[in-house]
């Protein structure tokens, strides 16, 4: 098994976790470090780290002033709750990214934002939406080209005779 943990300098630990915490959903609780927290998701799961920017001498967490946060990091997160992590994104950001709308990658909806420190975020439902009712008509014959509908017909022909 293998697992990432995704680590971003901020400049406020605790005002990021907050921040995540409330985006995910989650019940509010301290990083474990001034300078230094992991969300987790209910299973244990680190969903991200959080380290304050020029501790402990990781040289691309030494400084913002260096790159802009985020600059070639995207930050994804599928959510089984897409409803929901939209209304509490909504109360956390004054404006959008992009507004919800559905990727045509991945037929999902998603909306992105930027966190505190300027991050690029994005929120994608896990599942596309399901379908009410049938997913599909049968098939039209007078929509078929006419030689399929010739060889429709032998098929039916033959399979009588047989």
């Amino acid at each position: 098994m293998k697992r990432t943990w995704t680590i971003i300098g901020v400049s406020d630990v605790p005002a990021s976790f907050k921040w995540y915490q409330s985006l995910f959903g989650q019940s509010e609780t301290s990083p474990s470090h001034d300078d230094w927290g992991q969300i987790l998701d209910t299973d244990g799961t680190v969903l991200l780290c959080l380290h304050q920017w020029g501790v402990h001498d990781h040289p691309p967490l030494m400084s913002p002033d260096q790159a802009s946060p985020g600059n070639g990091l995207l930050l994804f997160f599928r959510v089984d709750d897409y409803g929901m992590a939209l209304q509490r994104a909504r109360a956390l950001a004054a404006r959008f990214e992009e507004e919800p709308h559905l990727n045509p990658n991945t037929q999902t909806r998603e909306f992105s934002l930027r966190d505190p420190d300027g991050y690029y975020v994005t929120i994608s439902a896990i599942s596309a939406p399901q379908r009410r009712g049938r997913a599909r008509r049968p098939p039209n014959k007078r929509l078929q080209p006419a030689k399929a509908r010739g060889r429709t017909r032998k098929l039916r022909e033959r399979s009588r005779k047989e």
